[in-house]
């Protein structure tokens, strides 16, 4: 019978490096031995991709709160059964940029949906799929705009003001501190070398686990 893969979720507010982190925490794992699946949210799938441009299309400013809850988990359901369930079932670790937590973070801390309507779809649309350990790349928030003001056009939720940032951070912190087993925190104010130091060394129980 072939043992569960692991599954890594990558978190953090806009500009926190998360990006650069992908690039050299795939090279790690990859170096490690392990078969790896890289794969993000909103998207991951033909569905998810698609959802993914509606949502960050800066032109639908008409998109409430509550379509924006659903069309995250519409894309998020479509990825667990499509790609990160099978992936797992068969071995294969998954390496993931943003996941439900993002839910929590974003449509809960920034846009004030309810915490029990968030867990309610997280039962549903999850299908008991959870992450084994989460990167959390924390920023305080005006150091994250600055970086990300050089990325080109904001989508439509980077558009939003400091305070929605704010929240967001926040409620991440919340998050991480509420399961401090499953998080790892790390300081992405520190030099791009660093942070991929402490990434590294926070999978490293997962290969002890495989082990």
């Amino acid at each position: 019978m072939t043992a569960r893969g692991r599954f890594i979720t990558l978190e953090g507010g806009e500009g926190a490096g998360k990006s650069t982190l992908l690039a050299g925490l795939c090279a790690h794992l990859e170096s490690r031995g392990v078969d790896l699946l890289l794969t993000r949210e909103p998207g991951g799938t033909a569905l998810g991709e698609a959802v993914r441009a509606i949502v960050l299309d800066p032109a639908r400013q008409e998109i409430c709160a509550e379509s924006e809850l659903l069309l995250m988990f519409a894309s998020r359901a479509q990825l667990v059964r499509e790609t990160v369930a099978p992936a797992l079932a068969a071995g294969r670790w998954v390496l993931c940029d943003r996941y439900v937590d993002a839910s929590y973070a974003y449509q809960g801390g920034g846009r004030g949906q309810p915490l029990s309507r968030i867990a309610a779809l997280e039962e549903w649309a999850c299908a008991g799929v959870a992450a084994d350990l989460t990167l959390l790349l924390d920023l305080p928030v005006a150091d994250g705009r600055a970086r990300a003001a050089g990325r080109g056009a904001a989508d439509r939720i980077e558009v939003e003001a400091d305070g929605f940032f704010e929240r967001v951070r926040a409620a991440y912190r919340a998050r991480a501190a509420a399961e401090p087993r499953r998080f790892r925190v790390i300081d992405a104010g520190q030099p791009v070398e660093a942070v991929l130091r402490d990434a590294v060394a926070a999978t490293a129980h997962l290969f002890e686990e495989r082990a």
